[in-house]
């Protein structure tokens, strides 16, 4: 990131907080002009607390976009962003596929199609090797993952699932590939074939109450036809009771993710109310608005707050401001989508693009990259020089211009 070095220490310290446990009632909210990296924040707070952490975005807008009430959109992206990590010790066979046998019958419906029924599937390790007889269910999965000789595996033993590891070099009549979309391994592994292995799998609660709800089906939910809009309150109990009882026997951890909601000032009095709710409940993400509104009227209401958010609810956020980005922020970070976008600039169409931003916005001057690029191109080069960007922004205007514009021609616009 480029700048914004006071909000950067400032959720560094929630970052802290939140690994601290004392964020619990509380949220953040940036504030600040267009573009000055408020997502960015945003996610680099849930990358800080780890690879586990749920990050779920949304724009306030896309609410009252959907079939299904808004608050159930809410709830739904707050269940996404809270995880659960399982750990179970469980029972299974793993190692590299040394021989592989299928065994096929007619189809039960056309005797000309023939489908697996059946396999004969050695595993072997440095120390051990176990041939497996399998039923059909198992024998489905090897064909669907296109098993073969040489690829690491391993079956759970009480549920018969199959897992992919890889794959493994050396072993006798397998085939490779100088290219393949799975990891190659060097050497065998070790151990026996049957054995305990910890298995660490992160759920989020919106996975289980889908889960949950799906074993409740009604008929015409189980054959296809139609299923609930809405998951009944009833089913998101249940998940919590089961919740609670795998950190009570020590099976599961919390994993709190982030639910970043952007452009907040769209969201109505309902909608904040049911996320202050949220931050007081026992389950709750790390919530982290975002907004570009000063003094603004809380949506569907006559009455006027501080970012067009009722008083309630601000009381229990932490407010960060991003502050515009000076001249020379916005010339490195055009460095920076210009080294991405594998675009080549000119000294002075560098200084030129950092003026524009300057004087208009970054977003502007970083949308002018690709323009002028393509009219370098036109001219034969592949470097943007100043004239390219001169004539690209005569070409493409900011907001600023577009409303001069109106301005100067308001009487040939149709009100």
């Amino acid at each position: 990131m480029v700048g914004q070095v006071e909000a950067r220490k400032a959720a560094g310290v929630v970052v802290d907080l939140i690994k601290q446990g004392k964020m619990a009632g509380k949220g953040i909210l940036f504030v600040g002009p267009p573009g000055t990296g408020k997502t960015a924040l945003a996610v680099a707070i849930a990358r800080e607390l780890g690879e586990d952490t749920p990050f779920v975005a949304i724009d306030a807008a896309e609410i009252y976009s959907s079939e299904v009430k808004k608050t159930e959109v809410l709830m739904r992206a707050v269940r996404k962003a809270m995880g659960i990590k399982i750990r179970e010790v469980r029972k299974v066979y793993e190692g590299v596929v040394k021989n592989l046998k299928l065994g096929f019958v007619k189809h039960p419906f056309n005797p000309y199609v023939r489908v697996p029924s059946e396999a004969k599937i050695t595993l072997e390790t440095k120390d051990d090797s176990i041939t497996l007889s399998v039923g059909e269910e198992i024998t489905q999965q090897l064909v669907q993952m296109r098993i073969k000789k040489g690829d690491h595996i391993w079956i759970d033993a009480e549920t018969g699932v199959v897992h992919k590891v890889g794959r493994v070099k050396g072993v006798a009549e397998a085939k490779y590939y100088d290219v393949d979309t799975w990891k190659v391994e060097e050497e065998m592994p070790s151990g026996p074939v049957k054995r305990e292995k910890e298995i660490v799998r992160v759920f989020s609660f919106n996975d289980l109450d889908v889960y949950f709800a799906s074993q409740r089906l009604s008929i015409t939910g189980l054959f296809g036809i139609e299923f609930e809009k809405e998951i009944d309150e009833e089913v998101r109990k249940s998940v919590n009771s089961t919740i609670k009882k795998w950190l009570e026997e020590g099976k599961g951890e919390i994993v709190p993710g982030v639910l970043f909601i952007d452009d907040a000032h769209l969201l109505d009095l309902e909608a904040f109310s049911f996320l202050t709710k949220v931050l007081e409940s026992e389950f709750s993400p790390i919530l982290v608005l975002a907004t570009n509104r000063g003094i603004a009227k809380i949506r569907g209401t006559d009455i006027e707050a501080p970012h067009g958010m009722p008083l309630d609810l601000l009381d229990r956020l932490l407010i960060i401001p991003v502050r515009p980005y000076n001249r020379e922020e916005i010339k490195n970070i055009i460095m920076i989508r210009a080294e991405e976008e594998e675009v080549k600039l000119s000294p002075k169409a560098l200084e030129k693009l950092a003026d524009i931003g300057a004087q208009h916005s970054l977003r502007y001057a970083v949308q002018l990259l690709r323009p002028a690029y393509v009219i370098a191109e036109r001219k034969g080069r592949q470097e943007i020089l100043e004239e390219d960007v001169d004539e690209a922004s005569k070409l493409f205007i900011d907001t600023k211009q577009s409303i001069e514009i109106i301005k100067k021609f308001e009487g040939l616009f149709i009100k």
